[in-house]
């Protein structure tokens, strides 16, 4: 299991360059994640692209068959919103589809939020590759 010490990095104080795109100002460093919040990131960093799709009837049949594999998918919806989008960061990075952002946003989170979460897991993916070429 991968672990991500968020808190050691200090949470938001080491996103120092980023800016607003729509605005020249920084961004607002008051926007952070909660200690849950940060938990479902890491969690999501194990979560495959399949775990966002609704299950098809061939895979609802496999179920049946060899047995449901656990659902990832949160009852929350507010928190299903992180996953998808820290399930899709840790996959993409920044190249997420716009929709999905909008999905983010509509959720109750800022585009502050969304830059500190693909910051955070930009960071954490290139330790991992350093561990991983070593």
């Amino acid at each position: 299991m991968a672990y991500v010490a968020f808190a050691e990095t200090g949470g938001t104080d080491f996103v120092t360059t980023v800016r607003d795109r729509t605005s020249p100002k920084p961004v607002d460093r008051s926007a952070g994640f909660s200690a849950l919040e940060w938990s479902v990131v890491a969690l999501a960093e194990r979560d495959s692209l399949s775990t966002l799709r609704t299950p098809g009837r061939v895979a609802a049949a496999l179920g049946t068959l060899f047995g449901e594999r656990p659902n990832p998918q949160l009852a929350d919806p507010r928190l299903e919103a992180l996953r998808r989008m820290a399930v899709l960061s840790w996959h993409y990075g920044y190249t997420v589809p716009g929709e999905d952002v909008r999905d983010f946003v509509a959720a109750g989170f800022t585009l502050d939020h969304y830059e500190l979460l693909v910051d955070s897991i930009s960071v954490a993916r290139a330790a991992r590759n350093r561990r991983a070429h070593r």
